[in-house]
């Protein structure tokens, strides 16, 4: 009896341990998202957490999919060849669309629209008062490989171009007097703004290209590309996706 009741328990214990490892096969894969923490409030860290409005979609995200999210931290001229490569499935980075990008990426709706500003001491905020001067005076900062970058060798190719690789480094040089202004993309530029507020730095409202922010999947990726879109649709109409960014944006109009 004893005997047929250990058989018993030996039967049950093997059928749960396969039906575990079949449920652990069926499991989805980890969503790797790829990421440059240095983008505050559109993807930073806080202490020591990846936060911001990328990070609060990629959370999001995982759970509508039914995947749990692996932030993949990637150097900003990286991101592109990294999910061409599979190391990560999805950009969810402030990335800018433009056309150059649409040739290697899918690029999903996209859910922010930007541009590049401008953070400049207070002491010349004066020189801004009647619109953008150009070409802007003295040496200008900017995120490398960086749309901001971009805009300054196209636009202002007689100014002299020092590139940084956050925007936190820009705000420090800018303090120190080694640039005259920073630019990057308006959201990072009013947060350092209020940063360092008590340090003499203010932002110049006035937006120098008009961009739009979205997330980037593979082209061979064509079922993720899908069900992100999808997912990010539903959020735009019933107002998900407006809350998250105005909780890191409050004052966007």
């Amino acid at each position: 009896m004893k005997l047929r009741k250990i058989i018993s328990f030996a039967i049950a214990a093997l059928v749960l341990c396969v039906a575990q490892i079949a449920f652990a096969d069926d499991a989805l894969p980890p969503l790797k998202v790829g990421v440059t923490p240095n983008l505050p409030p559109v993807i930073f860290k806080q202490d020591g957490k990846i936060a911001g409005i990328e990070a609060d979609f990629a959370r999001l995200l995982g759970k509508e999919l039914g995947r749990e999210v692996k932030f993949v931290e990637v150097e900003w001229p990286d991101q592109i060849p990294a999910l061409l490569d599979g190391k990560i499935d999805i950009i969810m980075s402030g990335m800018t669309i433009t056309k150059a990008r649409q040739f290697r990426v899918n690029f999903c709706t996209p859910y922010l629209r930007s541009g590049q500003m401008a953070l400049v001491r207070r002491d010349d905020y004066h020189n801004y008062l009647l619109g953008f001067p150009m070409p802007p005076p003295g040496v200008i900062g900017a995120e490398k490989a960086t749309t901001g970058e971009f805009l300054v060798e196209q636009e202002f190719a007689r100014s002299k171009l020092k590139t940084f690789s956050n925007g936190e480094e820009g705000a420090k040089a800018l303090k120190k007097k080694k640039i005259d202004l920073f630019i990057s993309d308006a959201p990072t530029i009013w947060w350092l703004a209020s940063a360092n507020e008590a340090d003499g730095l203010v932002a110049v409202p006035i937006q120098l290209t008009d961009e739009q922010l979205a997330w980037a999947v593979s082209k061979s990726n064509l079922a993720l590309f899908d069900d992100a879109n999808r997912t990010l649709i539903k959020w735009q109409q019933n107002g998900e996706a407006n809350q998250i960014i105005k909780h890191w944006l409050p004052n966007l109009q």
